[in-house]
């Protein structure tokens, strides 16, 4: 189907649907100018069934895709390779629209340690008519790369009121730190089940905007290096409420669902995803409030007038840069681009929208300015996620349809126009193999990876349940070889699949 026809469908789409979503003003247009770099998308692996998340393991060149129902793969030569299976311990993503699932990847600065975010049936400590349980694990990483899945080291459990706002991105900070995006425990509006009350009258609920009663809603940031006697994990001294009245592992708050991290250099960027009307990216500083569920991007959230600091004094930041609706449905957060392949681009802020929609913004002070981002054929893909290399390239993780129940996901790598199908550093030529396979059928055959001076084969077996990890990281064993956007963007799933349906029949 054409670009506009597309558009034109989901306009009158969401016209139609102005009581579901509640934002009868509403359109997917083109409002954004088209900045002048046209991009392509040189794939690198297919046949996932939604890749949420995109992670590079020090000392190792090939890209490591988080897949939504539960799986772990390493694309080796253009082919996906299962190097953790953890189906079992997460939720059933089913084959609709669902938030939950395996959702972030984060390796230790050594590369010894891998930190998985997913969705779990209720776990002990869960209350009765919960949805789930936020689970953040620690895996040991044996031989050339396979998580070790029989040594799961829990460290942080969630409720989880509600189904969506997940979040779900990990990411190591320069301090060493692991920095935990979380997500204000889903509904509409921060309200209902699960939802504590806050400061702010206007308007019900408010994980958001509480730091005392659970760690919904904004950002966590805990040391993997250290327990303390009360969690398998240290809370740094310099976490803002440490000391003070609050829960110590808080680092920053006021989001709705933080929708993928990136660090650059020391600066945090987090993207956070809208209720009805507005798209946010923040620059995330320690101790800083995001402002939700008072207020939506720079604007107050279902109330005309709105306070723009808390009784106690404390600003309500407002993001750097936001869009209305009329440009997207959910912000897909991604990275200051530093590679070398499109120059145009570098020190822009490469990120995009779900609904299939690229853009790039160039890094200010208080406000950034956005374009829209061309690519040389068409980007009719649902935008999941972003990944970035050693070299600073950057990774494009989508689907071709809504939901994680087939296998129509790609990661892709972003290039200049004029770069399709070179030698890629993941070792690809823009040919990509049968889909993913499961440990033991990898094509891989000789490759090697290396991490803290330790260089093992990559043989494609399964990790021995009785391995062990040796202090240099080597094992003794054989090496293994969606995103919160409310109810808008599930109402657009179901018009998406309807779009590619008539795409087809033409």
């Amino acid at each position: 189907m054409p670009r506009q026809s597309r558009r034109r469908l989901l306009s009158a789409a969401v016209a139609s649907a102005g009581a579901l979503a509640g934002c009868l003003d509403l359109a997917v247009g083109d409002g954004v100018d088209e900045t002048n770099t046209t991009v392509a998308l040189d794939t690198v692996a297919s046949g996932f069934s939604a890749p949420t998340a995109v992670a590079f393991r020090p000392g190792d060149d090939r890209p490591y895709v988080v897949d939504q129902p539960g799986r772990v793969y390493r694309v080796d030569d253009g082919r996906p390779n299962v190097v953790a299976d953890l189906r079992d311990r997460v939720v059933d993503v089913g084959g609709g629209y669902t938030e939950r699932g395996l959702l972030g990847l984060a390796f230790h600065p050594s590369g010894r340690r891998a930190y998985v975010r997913y969705s779990a049936p209720r776990r002990d400590g869960t209350p009765e008519g919960y949805s789930h349980t936020f689970v953040l694990s620690e895996f040991p990483v044996v031989g050339a790369g396979a998580l070790d899945r029989t040594n799961e080291r829990t460290l942080l459990e969630i409720p989880q009121p509600q189904s969506n706002h997940n979040a779900g991105d990990l990411a190591f900070g320069p301090d060493g730190y692991l920095y935990v995006a979380v997500g204000d425990g889903g509904g509409g509006g921060d309200s209902g089940t699960g939802h504590v009350e806050d400061w702010y009258d206007a308007n019900a609920g408010g994980n958001g905007q509480d730091v005392t009663e659970n760690h919904l809603g904004g950002i966590l940031r805990i040391d993997v290096d250290v327990e303390s006697e009360d969690a398998p994990y240290g809370v740094p001294d310099d976490n803002p409420l440490v000391d003070r009245d609050g829960l110590d592992e808080h680092y920053a708050w006021g989001l709705r669902n933080p929708w993928r991290l990136s660090f650059d250099d020391d600066r945090l960027l987090a993207a956070d995803v809208g209720q009805n009307r507005y798209e946010e990216v923040n620059v995330v500083e320690r101790g800083g409030n995001y402002g939700w569920n008072v207020r939506e991007g720079r604007h107050c959230f279902d109330a005309e007038d709105c306070p723009t600091e808390t009784p106690d004094g404390d600003p309500l930041t407002d993001p750097v840069l936001e869009y209305s609706h009329d440009e997207g449905v959910a912000v897909v957060g991604g990275y200051v681009y530093r590679g070398d392949a499109i120059p145009d681009l570098q020190g822009r802020y490469v990120f995009g929208d779900w609904q299939q929609r690229l853009f790039v913004a160039d890094p200010g002070d208080d406000q950034w300015t956005m374009e829209s981002l061309p690519t040389a054929e068409s980007f009719d893909r649902y935008l999941l996620a972003f990944g970035e290399d050693h070299d600073g390239e950057l990774y494009v993780a989508t689907d071709g349809d809504t939901s994680p129940g087939g296998d129509s996901g790609q990661l892709a790598k972003l290039v200049a126009e004029d770069g399709r199908g070179s030698d890629s550093d993941d070792g690809t030529d823009g040919d990509t193999d049968d889909g993913p396979t499961t440990a033991g059928t990898s094509t891989a055959g000789d490759a090697t990876t290396t991490a803290d001076d330790s260089t093992t084969d990559v043989d494609g077996t399964t990790p021995d349940a009785d391995a062990t990890i040796d202090d240099d990281g080597t094992t003794d064993a054989p090496a293994d070889s969606t995103p919160g956007f409310g109810v808008l963007a599930t109402f657009l799933a179901g018009v998406g699949a309807l779009a590619e349906r008539r795409r087809r029949q033409r």
